[in-house]
């Protein structure tokens, strides 16, 4: 019986998977032409189960020799002799590597056992081109996990000597080069940068910049979820609507491979129903387990504070930045997984469970859990949830007689961040464990933001605004009524943070075409 995978590799026969023969044609054509180039992609990301189809899909046409610089230890980069004596030791060990030709097995073999005193990378491109002139196939070298190696002179030096055969052989194809070298890892290789020569301290080139474009769509879309789920549902018949299911599923996750698998993976181990609300009780789950990839997120912002601070601005104060890839911060972001591209060409939380891990981190991380808004909410969960549903109402009310107690009537003007902050972190101890929240990109900004929130198989839709006059206001009530209209939902909420001497705080009803709109007004 097939399952859900998320550790290490997936194999079709052993595990339920999206079909990927359509991205492995792709990259074949790229194999084909003779490209040099790189798989980058963030962590979990699916970048090792590509190349393991892809050595299927050339076996028979291309040897292909396959590493994963995982194997390598720090000492393997020590110098150049060290690099080459491990790569060769490599070579001759690596069960995905097929036989040597005699003359290169007996190079490779002597390179193996020299001393590292003695060796240079030129010994190494020597034997690699012996390799490829004698072997009876084209090769195709597969290095995974290229990131261990990406701070070091070493490797920055032998992808420049691959640079200089694949040149070599572009110039008199009858150089013996590599068809083809892939390089995969989170790190963009085309972006490294190597001095000519140790003494020249600021010039610098790329070592690949010979590399192609790889264009190659990794993420899931609904059709491709769709398919998966239905090989899960031919075998195990549950009655789900896949297409609902896998809606709400690429919903949460926008396609990232490792976080469509653990839903799905949880959804069956826990023995979920597999519709909105078995998704939603598997999102809860994520969010609340430390596993691989959010430690290795969360590191990564640890790592480099200019990073967590764009994130900041994206998601706490609604600032829109223009999406470029010139810009470093962004083009980090986004190779590390954390943001994409997003309508209107502005950068964007890459999905939703991101995005709540996101504004959970940081608004407990700026010790607000420990505040009397946190405590009123945590202490009022009883008032607000009643027979296991969630009295949105109640909750509005709530928070505005607990920021009055808290911070007096709301008069002086704060950052509108912060008024979201507050609700949110009002609202979070009364959703924990049994509902989600999240924040609706398309509206989040400095003068308004929706939350949706999902409890219990039940949705809500809250427009937090700032006042800025009767007349957009009334533009923010046609905007929530839309979004009633798009989730089929006839209710909905809106808190204003209104700064008006003459305004009139509390909760009032509102009609629009028959819509009922429950408005806050602190």
């Amino acid at each position: 019986m097939r399952e859900f995978n998320t550790t290490g590799l997936c194999m079709p026969e052993r595990h339920y998977m999206v079909d990927i023969s359509d991205r492995v044609a792709q990259v074949r054509a790229m194999i084909e032409r003779g490209d040099y180039f790189c798989i980058n992609r963030a962590r979990q990301f699916g970048k090792t189960t590509l190349l393991a189809a892809l050595r299927r899909a050339l076996s028979g046409v291309f040897a292909v020799a396959s590493l994963d610089f995982q194997a390598l230890s720090h000492a393997s980069f020590h110098t150049e002799g060290h690099f080459v004596r491990a790569i060769c030791r490599m070579v001759l060990r690596a069960p995905d590597i097929p036989a040597l030709p005699p003359s290169t097995a007996a190079e490779v073999t002597a390179l193996a056992r020299e001393s590292a005193e003695n060796l240079a990378l030129n010994d190494l491109f020597f034997a690699l081109e012996t390799w490829c002139a004698e072997n009876s196939h084209p090769i195709v070298l597969l290095i995974d996990e290229v990131d261990s190696a990406t701070n070091n002179q070493v490797f920055l030096d032998f992808l420049a000597q691959l640079r200089l055969q694949y040149l070599r052989h572009e110039e008199d194809s009858s150089y013996p080069a590599f068809q083809s070298v892939v390089l995969a890892g989170v790190t963009d290789v085309r972006h490294l940068k190597a001095k000519t020569r140790p003494e020249d301290q600021h010039k610098v080139n790329s070592p690949w910049n010979i590399a192609a474009d790889f264009n190659v769509r990794m993420s899931f879309d609904e059709t491709d979820v769709a398919g998966m789920l239905a090989g899960y549902e031919a075998e195990h018949t549950t009655g789900m609507d896949v297409a609902a299911v896998a809606h709400e599923v690429v919903a949460w996750t926008s396609g990232y491979p490792f976080l469509v698998s653990r839903v799905c993976q949880l959804v069956d181990r826990d023995g979920l129903p597999w519709n909105r609300k078995g998704v939603d009780a598997a999102i809860r789950q994520i969010l609340s387990e430390r596993n691989t990839l959010f430690e290795s997120l969360t590191g990564k912002l640890e790592a480099y504070p200019q990073l967590k601070a764009t994130l900041r601005r994206v998601l706490m104060e609604g600032e829109r930045l223009p999406y470029s890839t010139l810009q470093d911060d962004i083009a980090q972001l986004e190779m590390y997984g954390f943001v994409a591209r997003g309508q209107g060409n502005q950068v964007t939380v890459a999905n939703r469970i991101f995005e709540t891990l996101l504004y959970d981190l940081f608004i407990l991380e700026d010790k607000l859990a420990g505040s009397d808004v946190y405590e009123g909410g945590e202490l009022g969960r009883s008032r607000f949830v009643r027979s296991g549903h969630l009295d949105m109402r109640e909750i509005l009310e709530g928070f505005r007689q607990t920021y009055t107690e808290v911070f007096g009537p709301l008069t002086e003007r704060f950052p509108e961040k912060d008024g979201r902050e507050l609700f949110l972190l009002y609202l979070k101890p009364i959703i924990n464990g049994t509902g989600n929240y999240y924040i609706e990109a398309q509206t989040r900004d400095r003068t308004r933001t929706d939350v949706i929130v999902d409890y219990a198989g039940e949705r809500f839709v809250i427009e937090l605004k700032v006042w800025r006059g009767q007349s957009r206001h009334e533009e923010g009530e046609e905007q929530l009524k839309g979004y009633l209209e798009h989730f089929g939902l006839d209710v909905g909420y809106m808190l204003s943070f209104n700064f008006n001497q003459k305004k009139e705080p509390g909760l009032k009803r509102v009609t629009i075409d028959g819509k009922v709109l429950w408005e806050e007004t602190l």
